[in-house]
């Protein structure tokens, strides 16, 4: 069977032909729309959320920990899968190909077990430690619930998308997740004020829209690989536990599923620093949280496109198109946070609008958006050096980056500045941690492209 499999596999893919400024915008582009997406229906839900009840609001920003920890362990599988799948390409093992989509596919569903336990246990408690406020417990623990609960589409969507990503095929990625966040949009307000005949679910709406648009996304992702995507093979038989191809996966998505859960953490740690200055300064946390996803998840986006082509092409042995493809999106992604940075700096108000924000809000949050956007520009090199680490094989770089930024420096530097107690001062807490970041994923970046030239060349020449 591995031999017929390796005889299927194509001569070349495009990632490694293709002249690499058109490769990274054709498969950039595509997951930066569908990220753009992705960013409106989040700050959809908060701005449809928000109408109910500041209450109502801090409940989904409370969420937020819990939430993206689910969402960490979902990516960062994909992502390890991805990039083992993308090398294995570049490699012409074809068996290996198959054996990294099959296990990604089977540790899904393994996360998916976990995270509903999770929610159907845990939603409750995890609220009660942060907040004694009846409403927003109550709020939160019923969204909290149905998100974990009902998480299957999240994980199998990540998965599948992934899967199409890792072969080249962005655009047919965006398009899953189009449909899914198109869907989640329409049925928001539908869902939380209960309009054409559906029940008025408030803040539990919101949690259904979401896993039913992860569902229709997950659903439509699987049929475009089954159809439509011929250089993996999915075979029942295989979705199985395979220790080696888990390790290989875990390698490179365990240090990603860390980083990410450690941005829960740091957002579960400010907003305790935060909630004993007044409930409204979580809010404003909340909805930054939500602005800034427009700004940082194109920088994602181009990362999704940018990790299998230099994977394809370090295993290709072909440094050049990786050195031009890391050039390439580091520029963009200082563009791109150079344009979020200005409007985050000139119209905050006009951002804090958009989430019926009273004048008491607007007084805390409008320095809040200028302050933290200083950091933007640093960030945006940051996150791809990260993702240019956990590509080529050295994702413990990026981990230490993301230790060293979230727990190290930006908790602790919050802390001591909230003992003023001047809330702007916490805010700085944000652009000096990124500094450090900068500096680390500079330091970082340089160590992983000579080490990975010198493995390159070293196999060329063997």
């Amino acid at each position: 069977m591995q031999q017929v499999n390796a005889s299927a596999a194509p001569a070349e893919n495009k990632m490694g032909i293709v002249p690499v400024g058109r490769l990274l915008a054709s498969m950039a582009i595509p997951m930066m729309i569908s990220m753009m997406v992705q960013a409106f229906y989040n700050v959809v839900d908060s701005v449809f959320v928000a109408q109910l009840s500041e209450n109502a609001l801090n409940a989904v920003s409370l969420a937020f920990p819990l939430q993206n920890l689910t969402i960490a362990v979902g990516i960062g599988t994909a992502v390890g899968m991805n990039a083992l799948l993308s090398r294995s390409l570049g490699e012409k093992n074809q068996a290996l190909v198959d054996k990294a989509a099959n296990t990604g596919i089977f540790l899904a569903l393994c996360n998916f077990v976990v995270f509903a336990l999770v929610g159907l246990f845990l939603s409750r408690p995890f609220f009660l430690a942060q907040t004694d406020v009846t409403e927003i417990v109550d709020y939160g623990a019923d969204y909290a619930t149905i998100c974990l609960v009902c998480s299957l589409g999240l994980f199998c969507q990540l998965c599948f998308e992934r899967l199409l990503q890792s072969t080249g095929r962005t655009a047919l990625a965006m398009v899953t997740q189009l449909v899914g966040a198109v869907t989640n949009i329409i049925l928001d307000p539908i869902l939380i004020f209960g309009m054409f005949g559906a029940p008025r679910m408030e803040v539990a709406g919101a949690a259904v829209a979401t896993v039913i648009g992860q569902s229709v996304g997950a659903v439509l992702a699987i049929l475009i690989n089954m159809f439509h995507n011929p250089e993996i093979h999915i075979r029942p038989k295989m979705i199985r536990w395979n220790t080696a191809v888990a390790s290989k996966i875990y390698q490179v998505g365990l240090p990603s599923i860390v980083m990410q859960s450690i941005s829960s953490v740091m957002t579960f740690g400010i907003n305790q620093i935060l909630i004993a200055f007044s409930t409204t300064a979580t809010a404003v946390f909340g909805a930054y949280f939500k602005l800034q996803s427009f700004v940082f998840m194109p920088v994602f986006g181009l990362n999704n496109g940018m990790v299998p082509i230099i994977a394809y092409n370090y295993g290709a042995l072909r440094p050049d198109r990786v050195k031009r493809t890391v050039r390439l999106a580091v520029i963009t992604a200082t563009c791109i946070m150079i344009v979020g940075a200005s409007v985050f700096e000139l119209v905050p108000r006009v951002l804090l609008g958009f989430f019926d924000a009273s004048e008491h809000m607007l007084a805390m949050g409008v320095p809040a958006l200028r302050i933290i956007a200083v950091h933007f520009v640093m960030a945006g090199f940051a996150i791809v050096a990260g993702s240019v680490c956990q590509a080529i094989g050295n994702p413990v770089y990026s981990l230490v980056v993301s230790v060293c930024r979230q727990l190290v420096v930006l908790l602790p530097v919050a802390w001591l500045l909230s003992l003023a107690g001047r809330l702007e001062l916490v805010w700085l807490a944000f652009p000096i941690a990124e500094l450090v970041s900068l500096i680390l994923s500079a330091i970082f970046l340089r160590r992983t492209m000579v080490s990975a030239s010198k493995t390159m060349e070293q196999r060329m020449n063997a």
